[in-house]
């Protein structure tokens, strides 16, 4: 049984909440808040504010607060016991040092305060300064997850990369499709079997076997007229690096 205060009320640290209350290895929850705002998104009886209130006994913090807050939480946690770890995928572990017992717990997916996630099949990837630690982390991802990957600061800084390139900038690509088709008087609604088909179809195979489309068989009248139909010039941009790259991943 486990003693967790969880640092942060935004995202991550909701949905951690949401799934962590009333799990079975959890003996205590609580969650460290810095504003009296923080009581309209999570449970009253885990609320605290200010350190002084944590429970003493803790055996996890996790740090669930925006990247360039880490640091100054850690120093605000500074003779605390228990193993400190942030969620953060870009952030090294080394940035909670000063703590005798430090790691990452960082879950890979998008949160949003107002959707509920499954995380059950969320991967879990974890790093602790010593193998005690690791273990410690790892049985409490496992209260999540199946779904649980032991990766250095590295390979998680590069596995951020790599999410931020197939969500963020999808999401955005999403964005202006929805312009688009404003603009033209169609709904987006339209796009969403095309958008849901492609996700599914990598459940079959590599992304680099799967993409279609006009720059992809290289067809520069499809492109042309695509260029030329677009009036705002950032949009024309975007346009011409997206197709250049698709085209000289597969035209050279």
């Amino acid at each position: 049984m486990l003693n967790i205060v969880i640092v942060g009320t935004g995202n991550v640290a909701k949905q951690l909440h949401d799934h962590l209350l009333g799990c079975p290895i959890i003996r205590k929850l609580q969650v460290l808040a810095r504003n009296e705002e923080a009581r309209d998104h999570f449970d009253e009886g885990v609320l605290v504010f200010g350190t002084e209130s944590v429970m003493p006994d803790v055996d996890i913090f996790l740090i669930a607060v925006s990247d360039g807050q880490i640091s100054a939480v850690s120093d605000r946690l500074k003779g605390k016991k228990g193993l400190i770890a942030h969620t953060a995928g870009s952030v090294p572990m080394e940035v909670l040092k000063a703590h005798q017992n430090h790691g990452v717990f960082y879950p890979l997916q998008t949160f949003s305060k107002a959707r509920k996630v499954a995380f059950d099949n969320i991967p879990i990837c974890i790093e602790a300064n010593t193998p005690e630690n690791q273990r410690l982390l790892g049985n409490l991802a496992s209260s999540l997850t199946k779904e649980i990957h032991p990766i250095d600061t590295q390979q998680r800084k590069g596995l951020h990369l790599a999410a931020v390139f197939a969500n963020n900038f999808t999401n955005h690509m999403y964005h202006l499709a929805n312009e688009i088709c404003k603009e033209r008087g169609v709904s987006f609604d339209l796009l969403k079997p095309l958008i849901l088909e492609t996700a599914q179809k990598i459940e079959d195979g590599l992304p680099l076997d799967m993409q279609t489309g006009p720059a992809r068989r290289n067809d520069t009248a499809i492109l042309n007229g695509h260029l030329g139909a677009l009036q705002n010039l950032e949009l024309k941009e975007t346009y011409r690096i997206i197709s250049k790259s698709i085209s000289n991943t597969y035209n050279q």
